[in-house]
């Protein structure tokens, strides 16, 4: 009987137990194919070559002649680049007389082998991760990128069970060392795989998990009993036989109780491709040799020779053929002679044709090369990319549950990074949730000096962060981890009493290095994900999930694998993980370089925040026009009018919070010196709503500033006790400013009051925010700026957010502001732009802080979250959705925050809804928080650079139009 498929439309099962039954259709067309073809061509089905989509027109003129003179029936494609391979898969498919089955060898992904493709997780990596769903997602994903290229057929999954720690070939390609786990993840793999129409090849039969020799240079050799091969090598490939794999390739090695003959590797063995696989095991899928130009085989035999022999062994299709001429004349005089059986290479050769009748051959068209690119980087497969790394990190040690890091404010954090350069991923994630000190030693095997060097830098620091990156796969090279990397990191283990987190973002097995650990994380992999996803876990962003999927020592044992909290903070992601289309998010960066193309602002920050993730961070233009020093996620701007809701607020919704304000009071209340005056029977909630009759502002400045004797009272050019306050480099104000202020505030008149004398109008009034900072440091007892740096900014970890940055920051970390020449005449660099909080010190409450877009975001975040971040509560009672709720019907305001307008002609988006909240400044900056999409916006600006009268932010609605395109790349839920 002829071993054929059995056709199941998408689906197809070879299962040892199923009854083969083959639809008429697809058995007239192998029965029309085979006959139309003369007996050398049926021989060239048999053949897969290996083609470069890299090399040069020689190369592809060689393959051109093997498809035109042997009819070879497949191509295996090796290095080259998407489009590149696509266009030879149309030039070699068009010359042949019968479609060829076109293969990769991409265990993780195309950027295995391609160029500009993506790689997704080892096996190994996602051997460790907590639920194998994903896996059959991967194989998806690069079954659909296959497919719009054009290939048929994928080696993989590595079916291997990689017992042995010195594998020098198999290792981490293996989901591990546990024969179920191993059988689960890769039947998930080809499930992935042939539900998308792409023929799965479970791969090294027998097993080459136990091996210590590579089979590329030479033939390894496996002692192991028939017995103890059925119950643990060949257990993942009965189950994947039993889950319909259509291809498994042989290995070549060597195995004495299988078949003893001399040097013969199992690739031509008949006892093991015939006896084992197709009669015992009763498999019923084609059969691949592993790469037949491989030492492990071809060392011992000629081109032709070795693909003759492994023909005979019971092979279907010899893969990587040195010289497919002389094999065929080979196989013709093997044939002519009986030392092959006719009847059984035809079936072989038919059993070629089924599998291209079920991958849709019989119905072949040339590939489409318009959007190739764009198709195949499908940007869902970096939220599946994200999530298989996700998944793997592993905490193997974790003394005390110091991991996830919590209260920041007692932490003071430094990071060596291993192995790369400064910039990388993981320090800049790391920095994205405290203030880190950062250190990175590219070489891996630096001397002792290097690291010498560094430890005095660490002597203020309580927890270093030590990750060890570009390690390598190789056992007998110590992973490529030096003997000074495990030297220094020993000292600070035992020689500081510094908590030492070790994150090595690489080889499981490397771990043994590390069991004197007591923080220890493995990320698997070096890719930029793994490393944007450990520290992630390191701050509780995301659980740490995984489980080690090998013994990698006495202490680390498979299954070792300690499962952290997440505790709230932001996430770091790809915009389709929280339903938002990366390609319409773009539209951002046409907007902020049309803003800075029109000089509306210099430069700017976007961020865009859903569900708790950052999901877009990027900075545009320069400081200043000069274009001299770029932008960066690090540089801090002054946020004007945003302190108003940053700041100011925050202490305010605490005290509501405390049960220490009620917002129906009077100012009296809370201010007796009011009582008396203008201000005494104002109510919270009205100055809170600008709504108080409050002036919009007072020139303060130019009241100081009305004469060159008027400027001595209140000014001097040096600091002294008397003159404390810095207005500007070499310009003080005298120690009793802020009295002043509060005096002619307080004896300032108030607006008209409405027509029904019901109350004031709305108008927006800085003055408001000079009130409510007296109201809260009145009833805390404590300056603003240091009640929010310890109570807010320092717990939430947020190394950029302040007052006064020049004592925190240097000044070329520091967006500047205006070249002011009115008041004081010099550039603003790192002291607040708004002439009131300059005259106060750069302390007020509607200005004066500085941040960048980052630590805005975790503020507003935990704003989001009610005062749940990072595992504190910083409000206990539903404060914010009080305060973030319009208060009346003709004022758009809630209690602090600003609010759309009903009308869309507000400062958001016309498609932000109404329960939006948040405020703009002065500077060019803006904020917004939409509880309802749980989406948080932030625009950062220096606009007002070199001169404020530059309007242009708003006559371009450049801040709005950010605002429309991030609501318009929300994919509508269906």
């Amino acid at each position: 009987m002829i071993l054929v498929f059995f056709s199941m439309g998408p689906l197809m099962s070879l299962k040892p137990s199923d009854e083969i039954v083959v639809p008429d259709k697809e058995k007239n067309w192998v029965d029309s194919v085979f006959n139309s073809l003369t007996p050398e061509q049926r021989i060239g089905q048999l053949f897969m070559v290996a083609a470069y989509s890299d090399k040069d027109k020689r190369h592809f003129r060689e393959i051109d002649s093997l498809v035109v003179k042997y009819g070879i029936g497949g191509i295996m494609f090796m290095q080259g680049g998407p489009v590149r391979q696509t266009t030879l898969t149309n030039r070699f498919q068009g010359l042949a007389k019968v479609p060829m089955l076109i293969a990769m060898d991409a265990e993780w992904g195309l950027g295995m082998r391609l160029d500009s493709s993506m790689q997704f997780a080892r096996q190994m990596t996602l051997g460790a991760m907590d639920d194998p769903k994903y896996v059959y997602m991967m194989g998806r994903e690069i079954a659909l990128k296959m497919k719009r290229m054009g290939v048929n057929v994928s080696f993989s999954p590595v079916m291997d069970v990689n017992v042995n720690p010195q594998n020098p070939v198999i290792g981490t390609r293996s989901f591990g060392e546990s024969k179920e786990e191993v059988s689960r993840r890769g039947v998930a793999y080809i499930q992935g795989l042939q539900d998308h129409g792409i023929i799965a090849v479970a791969k090294h039969f027998p097993g080459h998990g136990d091996t210590d020799t590579d089979s590329h240079l030479a033939l390894p050799v496996i002692k192991h009993s028939v017995k103890r091969l059925t119950e643990v090598e060949l257990y993942p490939f009965r189950k994947s036989f039993d889950a319909g794999v259509m291809g498994v390739m042989v290995a070549h090695l060597y195995i004495p109780s299988i078949d003893s003959t001399k040097n013969l590797a199992t690739t031509l063995s008949k006892p093991l491709v015939t006896g084992l696989l197709k009669e015992k095991m009763n498999y019923k899928g084609l059969v691949f040799t592993d790469a037949l130009n491989m030492k492990g085989v071809s060392k011992y035999y000629t081109p032709g020779e070795l693909d003759l022999r492994a023909l005979m062994a019971g092979n279907d299709i010899l893969l990587f053929s040195e010289n497919v001429p002389v094999a065929v004349s080979k196989i013709k005089a093997a044939l002519a002679e009986g030392k092959l059986n006719q009847v059984d290479v035809d079936q072989r050769i038919r059993k070629v044709l089924h599998a291209k009748y079920w991958a849709g051959l019989n119905k072949y068209k040339p590939v489409a090369l318009a959007n190739l690119k764009k198709d195949v980087d499908r940007p869902i497969s970096t939220v599946i990319q994200e999530q298989l790394y996700e998944h793997a990190v592993t905490v193997l040690k974790n003394k005390n549950n110091l991991l996830p890091l919590r209260n920041l404010d007692t932490l003071s954090i430094a990071s060596v990074a291993i192995g790369v350069t400064e910039n990388n991923p993981f320090q800049e994630i790391l920095g994205s949730y405290a203030a880190v000190k950062k250190f990175a030693v590219s070489d891996r095997f630096a001397p002792d000096s290097v690291f010498t060097g560094i430890l005095p830098k660490l002597e203020n620091s309580n927890v270093v962060v030590v990750s060890i990156h570009n390690m390598n796969h190789t056992p007998f090279k110590d992973f490529g981890i030096g003997v000074g990397t495990r030297a220094f990191i020993q000292f600070l283990q035992e020689r500081t009493n510094k908590k030492v987190i070790v994150a090595v973002m690489g080889n499981a097995y490397s771990l043994k290095f590390f069991e004197g650990s007591n923080w220890l994380l493995c990320g698997y992999e070096d890719q930029p994900v793994a490393q944007m996803l450990v520290p992630q876990a390191i701050f509780g962003a995301r659980a740490a999930k995984g489980k080690l999927p090998v013994t990698a020592s006495a202490k680390f044992k498979t299954g070792t694998g300690i499962v952290t909290p997440t505790l709230g903070r932001l996430k770091y992601g790809v915009p389709e993980s929280v339903g938002m289309d990366s390609d319409s998010l773009k539209q951002i960066d046409n907007i902020a370089l049309e803003a800075i193309a029109y000089a509306a602002t210099p430069g700017a920050q976007v961020m865009v925040i859903k569900d708790g993730t950052v999901v877009y961070n990027k900075s545009y233009g320069h400081y200043t026009y000069d274009k001299k020093k770029p932008v960066t996620n690090q540089t801090v701007y002054d946020i004007a009018s945003i302190t108003k809701v940053a700041a100011t607020l925050q202490a305010i919704m605490f005290l509501k919070d405390q049960g220490k304000l009620k917002l129906d009071e009077k100012l009296v209340t809370y201010l007796p010196e009011l009582k008396g005056t203008n201000k005494a029977n104002l109510v919270l909630r009205d100055v809170l709503t600008h709504q108080a009759g409050l002036q919009a502002g007072l020139p303060h400045w130019q009241t100081t500033s009305k004469s060159q004797a008027t400027k001595k009272i209140f000014y001097a050019s040096a600091q002294t006790d008397a003159f404390p306050h810095e207005v500007a480099p070499g310009f003080y104000s005298m120690k009793s400013m802020e009295d002043s202020l509060w005096a002619w505030t307080v004896k300032s008149p108030l607006l008209a009051r409405k027509k029904d004398s019901k109350g004031y109008p709305y108008k927006y009034s800085d003055l408001d925010f000079y009130v409510l900072k007296r109201v809260a440091e009145t009833l805390l007892n404590q300056p603003l700026d240091e009640f929010m740096d310890q109570n807010f900014y320092a717990p939430l970890g947020l190394s950029t957010m302040t007052y006064k940055p020049l004592l925190k920051h240097k000044q070329e970390n520091i967006a500047p502001t205006e070249k002011d020449n009115y008041f004081r005449h010099n550039l603003l660099w790192g002291t607040v732009h708004d002439q009131g909080a300059a005259m106060l010190g750069g302390v007020a409450g509607h200005a004066g802080l500085f941040s960048n877009a980052n630590d805005l975001a975790i503020l507003l975040q935990m704003n989001l979250q009610n005062g749940n971040y990072g595992g504190h509560k910083y409000y206990n009672t539903s404060v914010v959705p009080e305060f973030s709720k319009k208060q009346f019907i003709n004022n758009r305001r809630g209690l602090g925050w600003d609010k759309p307008e009903t009308d869309g002609n507000g400062p958001t988006s016309a498609l932000a809804p109404l329960s939006t909240f948040g405020h703009t400044g002065f500077t060019g900056t803006s904020a917004w928080v939409d509880p309802e999409n749980k989406l948080i916006y932030i625009f950062l600006s220096n606009r007002v650079y070199p001169d404020a009268g530059n309007n242009k932010l708003v006559e371009y609605n450049i801040r709005t139009r950010i605002h429309d395109a991030i609501y318009k790349s929300i994919v509508p839920k269906t």
